[in-house]
């Protein structure tokens, strides 16, 4: 006879600061004054720069860009809880979190620009490149946090993936390993209500992202994506717990896209108006800005100034970008492999006589 043994399994859903600007006092992560206005000071910078890149698109100065407008608080919250050695493996619309962790803006410039020098990591940050297909970093931001268990670094590793990612066999199956090994990785997915133009209803039956950690064993948890304060507090938990080899966790940050899945995309075809407001009036900026100020940290002088600053930094990093030499078209073969190949060689040679 076999007995059948059922379990009720809850998720928590986190939130401390509310689109009205009050916090929940009882969550309040331990955050000092200094803290709370470099939260802000890097939405604000993010923000900035997002709009000048999809302006800079628009006028053909990068190629393509996939804005971050709407999701600020779940990579600067995020980002901000790590610490500069961790590994980090963003997706293709992490260019907030990246920015956050010393990626020079005129690097990322020069990424949408089509150079992938863009991609170079300072040397004192782990930033991986940038993943363009989808959910395929989830398995190497897995292999990352395996190893370091194994070596005992105390590093951490923290992934970054769409909802849409959530349904890809890459995910399935660093989750299943970073379960079985106990990896030192953490999940972080911004659920952003799309993938790219299917709903999220509409590619998982499951009630939230957060409960599938469930089946490979470890812990999830959603949060309230546009408040920085809870992606802060739930990440720094997260990213602490794997440091003490306390195993993995999966983080679904509940949060809204208000662009277009990319600059090639016009998601007025796919999606309500209506939705889209209701999303603004919970936007991550403007409930700080309004926490901020009833605590007395904000005021119209420092916020002018942090708007000055973050416009100052932008433009340099554009002036500094389009300074760039190009990359040398013989990278292409030299860069390949360790050991050119017989036929890539007779390639180059080809190459350099054409050049000739």
């Amino acid at each position: 006879m076999v007995k059948k043994v059922l379990k009720t399994f809850e998720i928590d859903y986190l939130q401390v600061l509310d689109e009205h600007g009050k916090v929940d006092e009882s969550l309040m992560p331990k955050v000092t004054d200094d803290d709370l206005k470099k939260l802000y000071e890097n939405m604000i910078l993010v923000r900035t720069f997002d709009k000048k890149a999809f302006s800079l698109q628009r006028q053909g100065r990068i190629g393509t860009y996939l804005e971050v407008r709407g999701q600020e608080a779940s990579q600067v919250g995020s980002t901000y809880a790590m610490k500069d050695k961790d590994w980090l493996f963003p997706m293709y619309r992490s260019t907030g979190a990246l920015i956050v962790r010393g990626q020079p803006m005129t690097r990322m410039l020069q990424y949408w620009g089509g150079d992938e020098r863009g991609l170079i990591s300072p040397d004192e940050f782990n930033n991986f490149p940038i993943a363009i297909p989808v959910g395929t970093q989830a398995l190497h931001a897995l292999g990352a946090g395996w190893a370091s268990k194994l070596t005992g670094d105390g590093l951490v590793s923290v992934v970054y993936l769409g909802d849409g990612a959530t349904s890809k066999e890459d995910f399935m199956s660093a989750m299943n390993f970073a379960g079985v090994y106990n990896a030192a990785t953490v999940f972080i997915v911004e659920n952003n209500q799309f993938a790219i133009s299917t709903h999220r209803d509409e590619q998982t039956g499951s009630e939230t992202i957060a409960q599938k950690a469930i089946a490979f064993g470890f812990e999830g948890i959603q949060v309230d994506g546009n408040d920085v304060l809870a992606v802060y507090k739930v990440t720094k938990d997260a990213v602490d717990k794997a440091r003490r080899g306390d195993g993995p966790t999966l983080i679904e940050c509940y949060t809204y896209r208000m662009g277009d899945h990319s600059t090639s995309d016009d998601a007025a075809r796919y999606r309500d108006q209506k939705e889209v407001e209701e999303w603004a009036k919970k936007d991550p900026i403007d409930r700080m800005e309004k926490f901020m100020t009833e605590k007395g940290l904000l005021d119209d002088t420092y916020k002018d100034k942090v708007q000055a600053d973050s416009t100052a930094a932008v433009k340099e990093a554009i002036d500094a970008y389009e300074k760039v030499e190009p990359a040398n078209p013989e990278d292409i073969f030299t860069y390949m492999y360790a050991e050119m190949p017989t036929q890539l060689k007779e390639q180059f040679e080809e190459y350099k006589e054409s050049k000739k």
